[in-house]
């Protein structure tokens, strides 16, 4: 039943979308096919990606707190749990938010995965076409009228992996707020974990990579790349409405000092 749901709503739209822009794209490349894919499940996606990126970084923000609490409670894991909790509510937090949105996600992925597996084997086109999806008998496994999709390639594995490094970089170098507390000195087990998968996850990236077909790996460059600068464009934002709200503090600090000069 999961089985058969799961390949008519996702699975069976995802690869006649392939394969009907694989008919219309100029000579039909591959390469270019999976770029728009790429780009219209980043579209898809988009507030369930841009949820998790701001709850990651809301977590960031109270992992001092989260610290001084671990610390307060050592040896009380009921009134640590219940200052958790107090602590997530007061700073209006979701520690389950961040994993919510990747597991909506992930039938998604997984259907995509399927598809460009097959689509690249020219596997099976026939029986998994609508009507009115013309079928191209074969999918030509080309790239931008050079590169092969249907074997391994290490530039594109290595490129994977320094897109999947800069995406990690990029949200674990953000700073927790300057007046954090005063377990924001102190780096704990949770911290060291998020050093350790800044590169651990890259590596693995190329390890993987290497091992698929280049159309899967060219896939996972593009989608790790659009999600970093997703996180680059939240990450601007955000700074610009805290900067904006500090000019105001400050214009209204300037104000009361001026009334208060002009009072005296």
């Amino acid at each position: 039943m999961l089985s058969t749901l799961f390949h008519t709503v996702l699975f069976q739209p995802i690869f006649n979308i392939f394969v009907g822009l694989y008919n219309i794209v100029p000579g039909n490349d591959t390469g270019i096919v999976i770029l728009i894919i790429t780009i219209l499940v980043r579209l898809l996606v988009y507030p369930l990606t841009s949820s998790s990126i701001k709850a990651q970084k809301s977590m960031q923000s109270v992992q001092p707190k989260m610290e001084e609490i671990k610390k307060k409670y050592k040896n009380d894991q009921q009134g640590q749990a219940a200052a958790m909790m107090k602590m997530y509510k007061e700073n209006k937090v979701n520690p389950f938010s961040s994993c919510l949105p990747i597991l909506i996600q992930l039938p998604i992925l997984i259907a995509l995965y399927m598809v460009l597996r097959k689509v690249l084997a020219s596997d099976e086109l026939a029986e998994n076409l609508y009507s009115f999806v013309a079928n191209p008998e074969i999918i030509k496994p080309i790239a931008f009228g050079f590169l092969e999709l249907s074997k391994p390639n290490v530039v594109l594995a290595l490129l994977a992996g320094g897109a999947q490094y800069l995406q990690a970089k990029n949200m674990l170098d953000r700073k927790a707020p300057a007046n954090a507390g005063a377990g924001a000195k102190d780096e704990n087990m949770t911290a060291m974990m998020n050093k350790q998968m800044k590169y651990m996850m890259p590596v693995l990236t190329v390890v993987i990579g290497v091992s698929l077909p280049a159309g899967l790996t060219l896939y996972w460059f593009l989608s790790t790349a659009l999600t970093w600068a997703q996180q680059l464009f939240l990450g601007r934002k955000d700074d610009e409405k805290e900067k904006s709200v500090d000019n105001e503090n400050k214009k209204l600090e300037n104000q009361d000092v001026i009334e208060g000069e002009v009072e005296n």
